[in-house]
C-alpha cells in the first residue's frame, strides 16, 4: 500500500543566496604578470601542462606534408627548383571535374580540402602532395598522372657499390 504524501519532508524550502556574498570562501587574485606567474609557480599555487600534439587534426596540405615543402624550400639552393604541378596533371585534374559536372569547390568539399588547392592544381601553382592526388584520383574516379620521381642511378653504379659493401664485410649476407 502506497505511503500517505508528506509535504514536510522532501523539499528544503530554506531559501539560498546565489549572488557574491561574503559567506563563500576567499577569493584569490590571479597574477597578472610574468613575474607573479613565476612566484606563483614557486610556491606551488599554479600548475601548468604542456599539452603535446594539440590540434592534431590537420589535413593533408597543412600537417605533415607542410612540413615536407618547408624542407624543400630550405633544401632548394635555386629559386626554380620546386616541382610544381605538371600541366597534364592540371589538365587531368580539369577534364575529370568537369565531365563529373563538379564545381572546384563542390570537389574540394568532396575531399576535404580548401577551394584553393584545387585551384593551384588546376592552375599548375601548386607543389604536388601524393595525399591530395590520391584523394582526388578517388573522388573522380579517374587515374591521375604523377609527377616524375627523380631518376635512378645508372645499374653499374648499383654493382660496384654492393661489391664493394660485399667485399668489406667477407662475403656474408647478413640479417637474412
Amino acid at each position: 500500500m502506497p505511503q500517505a504524501f508528506n509535504p514536510g519532508s522532501g523539499q528544503d524550502w530554506a531559501p539560498q543566496n546565489a549572488g557574491r556574498s561574503g559567506a563563500g570562501p576567499a577569493k584569490t587574485s590571479l597574477p597578472k604578470s610574468a613575474r607573479e606567474l613565476d612566484q606563483a609557480r614557486a610556491r606551488g599555487l599554479v600548475a601548468t601542462e604542456k599539452k603535446f600534439g594539440a590540434g592534431g587534426n590537420k589535413s593533408a596540405h597543412s600537417g605533415g606534408s607542410g612540413a615536407l615543402s618547408t624542407r624543400k624550400l630550405e633544401e632548394a639552393t635555386d629559386v626554380g627548383t620546386l616541382v610544381k604541378v605538371d600541366k597534364s596533371l592540371s589538365k587531368a585534374i580539369m577534364q575529370a571535374r568537369t565531365a563529373k559536372k563538379l564545381t572546384q569547390k563542390e570537389l574540394a568539399t568532396a575531399c576535404n580540402e580548401k577551394p584553393q588547392v584545387i585551384a593551384e592544381y588546376e592552375s599548375g601553382k601548386a607543389i604536388p602532395n601524393p595525399q591530395i592526388i590520391s584523394k582526388l584520383e578517388r573522388k573522380l574516379g579517374v587515374k591521375l598522372p604523377r609527377p616524375g620521381k627523380s631518376k635512378a642511378p645508372p645499374s653499374d653504379a648499383k654493382k660496384t657499390a654492393s661489391g664493394a659493401a660485399g667485399a668489406r664485410t667477407g662475403g656474408t649476407t647478413r640479417g637474412g
